[in-house]
């Protein structure tokens, strides 16, 4: 059983190849928080996976709040992985999510990261890749994905390949820390409403149901993951968080790339 979080389709991707390659069911975490599903029983053979993004060099609130919540019923010797994807650098992610883990009795012994395009632009030093890194990327991300399944397919143990960066501990237990705390928001929001077309994508890909009607409205409720899924897929860049991303780029994963 593979659990996962995708805001604008990477993870999603990595997820899905995970899936195809080793037969694996999928579960995705945002809808089963938002149907309450979240009792699971593996078969003897299942392994369990965990795939996100990292969310300012941590796990993303959203997958950290799954993992309090959920109640998986395995065996002892579970084999047990994770993979992050990340613009370019983790931190200690995987450590914050290895310690989420153990509260619920597992641990992650294999860890990946995987590197794709970045979708994260709501800091001065913070863009979208060009259409040529974006392509690089991913052609990258397909190699380092085959790999992964065929670590996973066997159970390796103890295998560790994580991008963690210069300084892990400061990226995530200071910036971090400061980031998922103060900056993950939904009050930041806007929207033009001479550009909007009222299409209703926006809310439609919202993983966590914060967005409703069109134009449309922020709901204030807490559960932003600041994923930006709606601000990269408005196709007509009428989304904006605050006012930095006005001039920035969009980017979601297309199943055509």
């Amino acid at each position: 059983m593979i659990f996962y979080f995708s805001g604008t389709g990477n993870t999603r991707w990595v997820a899905q190849q995970l899936s195809q390659a080793t037969g694996e069911r999928l579960v995705d975490i945002a809808q089963a928080l938002r149907q309450n599903a979240l009792h699971y029983t593996l078969e003897h053979d299942e392994r369990l996976g965990f795939c996100f993004p990292t969310h300012g060099w941590q796990p993303p609130h959203i997958m950290r709040n799954f993992i309090e919540k959920v109640a998986i019923t395995c065996s002892t010797n579970t084999y047990t992985y994770a993979i992050t994807t990340c613009g370019d650098d983790t931190g200690e992610t995987m450590t914050i999510f290895n310690n989420d883990l153990r509260k619920k009795g597992f641990h992650a012994s294999t860890l990946f990261s995987v590197i794709m395009p970045e979708t994260y632009v709501c800091l001065p030093f913070m863009l979208t890749d060009t259409p040529a890194r974006e392509h690089q990327k991913i052609a990258e991300a397909r190699t380092v994905v085959e790999r992964i399944a065929e670590t996973v397919k066997r159970c390796e143990t103890g295998v560790v390949e994580l991008e963690r960066g210069a300084t892990p501990r400061l990226y995530s237990y200071v910036i971090g820390a400061f980031f998922n705390r103060w900056m993950i928001t939904d009050r930041k929001f806007t929207v033009d409403s001479q550009s909007c077309i009222q299409c209703g994508l926006c809310a439609k890909v919202c993983p966590v149901g914060d967005i409703a009607g069109a134009p449309p409205v922020w709901l204030h409720n807490g559960q932003c993951t600041c994923c930006l899924s709606c601000y990269h897929h408005c196709p007509t860049h009428a989304i904006n968080y605050g006012s930095i991303t006005r001039k920035r780029g969009q980017y979601y994963f297309k199943s055509d790339q």
